[in-house]
């Protein structure tokens, strides 16, 4: 679960950076896909890390 959850994230933080940075739409869909990967990758990671609660 938190691998969708990390994708997600990475996805919103994805548009904003792009967006801030004054890209266009390709840019905020390069942007997300690269920060959703890097999101889904890092919570996946975690899941792995991290105890799941008793």
């Amino acid at each position: 679960m938190l691998n969708f959850i990390g994708g997600i994230l990475g996805l919103i933080l994805g548009v904003g950076v792009a967006w801030r940075r004054g890209g266009n739409a390709m840019d905020m869909l390069h942007y997300a896909a690269v920060f959703g990967l890097v999101g889904f990758v890092l919570g996946a990671f975690a899941m792995l890390v991290v105890p799941p609660p008793a």
